[in-house]
């Protein structure tokens, strides 16, 4: 059954059907309207919220499928009753015969308004982090671990690559000759020929390091991990334990008596579940504490490297998903770019793979801060044959890299190699080499997953935007789970998730969305558990709705600041939750060095910052945010 609460997913999602109904009432008739809303009650009520979350997701998949033309459509297995002799299902059947024919197959005239307002239907509750069982948590678990076998065969076939490699590398004629061939081994010269011009030079000794935000398989926290208890030897034989984890040759003296008690073992990650969506959970694995401190370091010069070096600044990227977004778009409108998406590509990047790529100079400062194991969580100790597992520092832009270099390896036309976009293991390529870069990173291991891949038809997605014909169908997907109890991260999710319900869409078909039933019923159910809420009359709240609300909820209190000269209102907005946490000067030092983005002692003692940064706000050294653990609070705005 549906869970019961005071938002009511079921009749959230009837308020959109109706919605839709009056916003399109030439395509989507009250009796239709009833009739579908009536489906989503019964369906509901027999399969619970896993109609919500699967079965209309898996319809809407379907439908992506038949407009990237990989297959005609198809809801045979979905238990939808659909026409005599057709394919559609009688469920939201009047917009889906404006978008395919009776076989499933793609109209060439296909309504762009029609698949805007079908995936937002489908897909609304497809990332809903609801609670999962035991039996997700250990699906996620084996795939993680079969995974990790499955690399030992790609590994075999690394390795007789990087026999070859040796032998070419002795050969200069043969080395010349290999690069230009289109096999295998022409495509590793040619990828490592690019990753040596991007990487050529790059000093991974002198990088400031720093902690990152996440939790860390040892367990320190806040200041505690500026604490040492542990530090690798295969970390300090690059990076010396004076030098790179102390804040000066003071700092290194008083800590001196505490030497005897400092472990240099290779502590193993710990591998954690985090909630993802609807399907279940993530899985991420937690870096020990000195290794994280280096990977962050390492991290931040490879970032400037690559997204500033004339080799790779145009085409991979970090912190950076527009041009992916724009190239989905684009590419939906004329068909000439494809768009690729990769599956576990964090886990199969292999160790192998990476010594086989990249550039000698770079692996010993790569590999010294890599876990050698991960602890599963029942205790079981799992060798890593994968370079970095999610969790780590250096998996995202090692991944990167990796593709980007075995992309640009295959595809030999300077102008298309311009089409290539990277952002992670969201990939674009020109149409016409994407068959021969699936089948070249398939060949290196990795995975293709060609159900979110397009390369037909004219619908594409890459980095969160989805197109068809050149337009925004990216549907609105509710993740935070609705509570009866009031709390900071709900709220604030929800009075957002309200405002987009009606949100501008500028690059969409339609200007605006138009589901303001489901704006009210929102603000309703918020209404009804906390007090007060701000909107647009109040600019000055952060959390704050698009449309005025009503009279009951809207801020009574106000007082006139004299100082200001300006009303205030007293609304709701979050707050983080901030913890002091008092050390020893040295580690509070050791911080402020580390996070401060200006020139410091660490700089000036041990000259591994190789540049002065630019000017940063002065950071609170004792006082830190915690994270997700923020608060609600009534203030003056």
């Amino acid at each position: 059954m549906v869970p019961v609460n005071s938002l009511g997913e079921v009749f959230l999602t009837a308020t959109a059907l109706r919605d839709v109904c009056k916003s399109h009432e030439a395509m989507f008739s009250t009796r239709e309207c009833e009739a579908d809303v009536k489906t989503l009650f019964t369906r509901c009520a027999n399969e619970g919220m896993s109609f919500l979350t699967k079965t209309l997701p898996a319809l809407g998949k379907a439908l992506d499928k038949a407009l990237s033309g990989e297959q005609p459509f198809s809801c045979s297995d979905l238990g939808f009753k659909t026409k005599a002799g057709s394919a559609i299902p009688l469920f939201m059947g009047g917009f889906l015969e404006r978008v395919l024919h009776s076989d499933g197959t793609l109209r060439e005239d296909g309504c762009i308004v029609s698949v805007g307002v079908l995936r937002q239907i489908l897909y609304l509750w497809y990332k809903y982090e609801l609670p999962y069982s035991s039996q997700d948590k250990l699906k996620v678990i084996d795939a993680f671990v079969k995974t990790e076998a499955d690399l030992v065969q790609s590994d075999h076939e690394l390795a007789k690559c990087q026999v070859w490699l040796d032998y070419l590398c002795e050969h200069p004629l043969k080395y010349r000759e290999s690069k230009l061939d289109d096999g295998m081994m022409g495509i590793v010269l040619r990828a490592r020929e690019i990753l040596f011009r991007c990487l050529h030079g790059i000093d991974l000794v002198n990088i400031r390091p720093h902690h990152g935000p996440g939790t860390v398989s040892t367990r320190e926290q806040f200041l505690e991990k500026y604490q040492w208890m542990n530090i690798d030897r295969r970390i300090t034989d690059l990076y010396p334990l004076d030098t790179y984890f102390y804040a000066s040759a003071g700092h290194v003296c008083d800590a001196y008596p505490t030497f005897p008690k400092l472990g240099d073992a290779s502590l193993p990650a710990r591998v954690c579940l985090v909630p993802k969506d609807s399907r279940g959970p993530r899985l991420i694995s937690c870096e020990p504490v000195d290794h994280q401190w280096i990977q962050q370091g390492i991290r931040s010069a490879l970032y400037e490297r690559v997204e500033n070096h004339y080799t790779t600044k145009w085409n991979v990227f970090f912190t950076n998903q527009a041009p992916n977004q724009r190239a989905a778009l684009l590419g939906s409108r004329l068909g000439e770019y494809a768009t690729l998406d990769l599956k576990e590509a964090s886990d199969r990047v292999s160790l192998a793979l990476v010594r086989l790529l990249f550039p000698s100079a770079v692996l010993p400062a790569l590999e010294c801060c890599r876990s050698l194991a991960t602890e599963l969580p029942d205790g079981t100790l799992l060798p890593l044959r994968k370079f970095a597992p999610m969790g780590s520092a250096l998996c995202f832009p090692i991944m990167a890299l990796t593709i980007y270099a075995i992309i640009h390896a295959v595809i030999r036309d300077p102008s298309a190699r311009e089409g290539i976009l990277v952002y992670g293991d969201d990939v674009v390529v020109p149409t016409e080499h994407s068959a021969d870069t699936i089948s070249a990173l398939e060949a290196f291991g990795l995975k293709v997953n060609r159900d979110k891949s397009c390369t037909k038809g004219l619908f594409r997605e890459s980095c969160g935007v989805d197109a068809f014909r050149g337009y925004d169908v990216t549907p609105l997907k509710l993740k935070t789970v609705w509570s009866d109890k009031p709390l900071p991260d709900a709220f604030a999710s929800w009075v957002a998730y309200a405002n987009a319900f009606i949100g501008e869409r500028p690059t969409s078909i339609e200007k605006r969305r138009q589901y303001h039933g489901c704006y009210d019923h929102i603000v309703a159910a918020l209404s009804r558990l906390y007090w007060p809420i701000a909107d647009d009359s109040m600019p000055d709240s952060p959390v704050r709705l698009r449309h005025p609300v009503p009279a009951p909820t809207r801020p009574v209190p106000r007082r006139i600041n004299k100082d200001l000269q300006k009303v205030q209102y007293k609304s709701l907005e979050v707050a983080p939750r901030k913890v002091k946490r008092n050390s020893q000067g040295w580690e509070m030092l050791l911080r402020f060095f580390a996070e401060s983005r200006q020139s410091s002692g660490l700089n000036d003692c041990n000259e591994y910052l190789g540049v002065v940064a630019e000017p940063h706000a002065p950071i609170a050294v004792d006082e830190y945010t915690k994270r997700n653990a923020s608060i609600l609070a009534a203030r003056w705005r």
